[in-house]
């Protein structure tokens, strides 16, 4: 065992004699008024794909007062959703300064009745979990067969195994760990608060593009965290140079400054382009909103486009789209192998001419 090991064993079975609570059989949650949901781990697109969890316990609990822990890299993605009332952002970094340890700490201290952490083992979210003062503390004793080490902080501890229906959308997986507990939903569906100073920002960019009311338009994030899942650039130039060829269109970018290489490589090739850049999530949804298509790579930006009701293809590689692709009458995904570059430019074309068309007609 390496001196790594070692200590995290030793760290382990200190935090065990120091958090450890009684494991409760009964699945009887009683009428928990302040929830507590941890959710510090998750990157952005995760977050935004986990509101049916949200939901759900408000379905459940309508008078109850949910808190969400998140990161700075990924709370903007459920800023102002409606199901979380209050959000808390853990920042790692600030551990070591006093101010920050006591905000934290009277947080954590806080009268919860009820603290759940999701899909995740995650140490961070477990000893999160351990120090606050919650009546009954929710979370996986095991991850797909990973055991939690962990798992002694919680009252409940639940088995979670994606594998045994792996092509479960994440957005069904993730109520796994309050089903037990009578805590469902209907509606799976991930959810963005959009106001109308958000409608009206959307609005006056489309005008300043000039878009004629003959024409459609056309939004594409082409970026991606995960360099595996984007798309080649060359291939998303030969689709948007094949669809001007075929209908009369506006399109524009939603980059931000992650995709600056991206872009520049749009504008050497395409000249001048749209870009709605760096805007708020809220923003970005009412953009996509207003728009005839919306084509993606899957990343987070893939996730936003999910909460509007624009007809969208999403672009697949390695990852399962079963899991991750936006669920809804209006969404589409196109994969063919691990490799994302084997799906066609013909593929994606041939897909948007459809709801294209689609739209036509229904106008019609």
């Amino acid at each position: 065992m390496s001196l790594k090991d070692n200590f995290r064993k030793v760290v382990i079975n200190l935090l065990e004699k120091l958090l450890a609570v009684p494991e409760y059989f009964d699945r009887s949650l009683g009428c928990p008024k302040n929830i507590l949901i941890v959710c510090q781990h998750n990157q952005f697109g995760d977050l935004l794909a986990s509101v049916s969890l949200f939901r759900a316990i408000k379905e459940t609990y309508p008078d109850s007062h949910t808190t969400l822990i998140a990161s700075p890299k990924n709370y903007y993605a459920v800023d102002k959703n409606k199901y979380i009332d209050e959000i808390f952002i853990f920042k790692n970094n600030k551990l070591l300064l006093p101010n920050y340890i006591y905000r934290l700490q009277k947080f954590l201290r806080r009268d919860w009745d009820l603290a759940i952490v999701p899909a995740t083992v995650s140490l961070t979210s477990c000893i999160l979990t351990g120090l606050t003062k919650a009546k009954i503390k929710i979370g996986p004793k095991e991850l797909n067969g990973d055991k939690n080490n962990s798992a002694f902080v919680f009252n409940h501890r639940l088995k979670l195994d994606w594998r045994k229906c792996p092509d479960a959308h994440i957005s069904d997986f993730i109520l796994d760990i309050v089903r037990p507990f009578g805590i469902r939903t209907k509606n799976y569906s991930s959810q963005i608060s959009v106001g109308p100073d958000d409608i009206k920002f959307a609005q006056d960019f489309i005008r300043e593009i000039g878009k004629q009311p003959d024409e459609i338009l056309v939004g594409l994030h082409i970026g991606a965290g995960k360099p595996q899942n984007r798309y080649p650039l060359v291939k998303y130039v030969e689709l948007i140079n094949e669809l001007k060829q075929n209908y009369k269109m506006k399109y524009y970018f939603t980059c931000g400054r992650a995709d600056t290489d991206e872009l520049n490589f749009m504008k050497q090739q395409l000249g001048n382009v749209n870009n709605f850049w760096n805007k708020t999530i809220p923003q970005l949804a009412a953009m996509i909103s207003l728009s005839d298509l919306f084509i993606t790579n899957d990343t987070g930006v893939m996730h936003v486009a999910g909460t509007t009701a624009t007809p969208q293809i999403s672009i697949f590689g390695p990852t399962n789209p079963f899991n991750w692709a936006p669920v809804g009458p209006t969404k589409y995904f196109l994969r063919k192998s691990e490799l994302i570059s084997d799906v066609s430019v013909d593929d994606i074309f041939d897909l948007s001419n459809y709801l294209i068309e689609k739209q036509k007609n229904e106008k019609a």
